[in-house]
């Protein structure tokens, strides 16, 4: 190839660029009417009744374990499938992570393993919908009615998914979703954080701004100044204006990007089905929707002689490249000192993790640069068979 191709880019059009001119014209650049505006159209995108938008999924991650109240010596059970963030928002708290296994065909967490995991401290369930495929939504609903517990989906990489015909964000106590810059809405950093609960989603909103009972779009809009007082040690979590400037513009064509991501899903499989040692990403299920956010693949070492990390290099040499999307969190060292988790904890998260690579795959790319990613990764597979 000439030009390498990049693992992950966003796709920007004329529409980013006036939403966010008219915001730097308008002079008012921090939190105001076009985040409100962006949380107005989420929502019910989602079907959510509230949403709130702040600066990181991993910012809504933490604020909803706050407003749910985890708090030290809770346990939450979440995947050792995921990134870091996932596990680092529960310490953060003063709680317990506890991992539960993935299940080995939908790679996302299995809720009998997290039955075996519940006891007396667990407080709250955070499933992570996995590379956009949404996690078992019925059953771990059902666990938490059963031993009453919260749940907090982890939905970075599922703004588009559906589970079981309704919508992730309308399930859950909580729902999380990140706009990072590779994500399929990306706005480079952000975040929001969607429920149907008015008094979560009040609790949240003044928490999110340094626990002040008025933001500052209420206090210096055109309707009169309000003096402010805390009632919180809140956080600095607020959303911009400029950032949701682009997530009005990202918004409005996801669902067309979504159409372009499944096109290339089904090429992708089509190309590499036949390729020996490559084990291809589990698709959807009945009545779900994937949001398709990564194609990851898993290298099958018992027939490939080489490595992940080394076959990502492999890619590199040909032009392409490659993410992982995870390394088992209880294998890092934090996690592996901090807690005394092992190798061989998570049999299933660690076959998946330790071997899995995601190849490049978003709506900017073209059928030639999935070609070239089908021919590169054959190429390697058939060196190493």
């Amino acid at each position: 190839m000439k030009n390498f191709l990049i693992f992950g880019q966003p796709r920007m059009f004329k529409e980013e660029i006036d939403e966010v001119l008219d915001t730097l014209r308008s002079g008012w650049w921090g939190t105001g009417p076009k985040t409100h505006e962006f949380e107005r159209r989420f929502g019910k995108y989602a079907h959510a009744k509230y949403a709130l938008a702040l600066n990181s999924a991993t910012a809504g991650l933490h604020l909803a374990l706050d407003v749910l109240g985890v708090g030290p010596g809770d346990e939450v059970i979440t995947s050792p499938l995921t990134f870091v963030a996932t596990a680092n928002v529960i310490v953060h708290r003063g709680a317990v992570p506890v991992f539960a296994d993935v299940d080995p065909i939908t790679w996302n967490i299995d809720p009998g393993e997290v039955e075996r995991k519940i006891s007396k401290r667990t407080k709250a369930i955070m499933p992570v919908h996995l590379h956009g495929r949404p996690c078992d939504m019925t059953s771990l609903m059902k666990l938490a009615r059963k031993y009453k517990l919260k749940v907090i989906e982890d939905a970075a990489h599922a703004t588009e998914s559906w589970w079981n015909k309704k919508k992730i964000g309308s399930i859950a106590n909580i729902t999380v979703f990140s706009f990072y810059a590779t994500k399929n809405l990306a706005t480079g950093e952000g975040g929001m954080l969607a429920t149907n609960s008015k008094q979560l989603a009040e609790e949240a909103r003044i928490k999110s701004l340094h626990g002040i009972s008025k933001d500052a779009w209420k206090r210096y809009s055109s309707a009169g100044f309000t003096p402010y007082e805390a009632i919180y040690p809140g956080y600095k979590y607020n959303m911009p204006d400029i950032i949701a400037s682009l997530g009005l513009a990202q918004l409005s064509r996801l669902e067309a990007n979504l159409k372009i991501r499944k096109k290339y899903w089904k090429l992708l499989n089509q190309g590499l089905k036949d390729i020996e040692g490559i084990i291809l990403p589990p698709d959807e299920q009945t009545n779900t929707v994937h949001a398709r956010h990564l194609y990851a693949i898993v290298i099958d070492v018992n027939k490939l002689q080489i490595s992940r990390n080394a076959f990502i290099d492999a890619l590199k040499a040909e032009g392409i490249g490659a993410g992982v999307h995870f390394d088992p969190v209880h294998l890092h060292k934090y996690y592996r000192e901090r807690f005394g988790f092992k190798k061989g904890d998570y049999p299933n998260a660690e076959k998946i993790g330790l071997n899995t690579l995601s190849l490049p795959f978003y709506p900017h790319m073209t059928e030639k640069d999935v070609r070239d990613v089908i021919g590169a990764v054959g190429k390697i597979a058939k060196k190493f068979i």
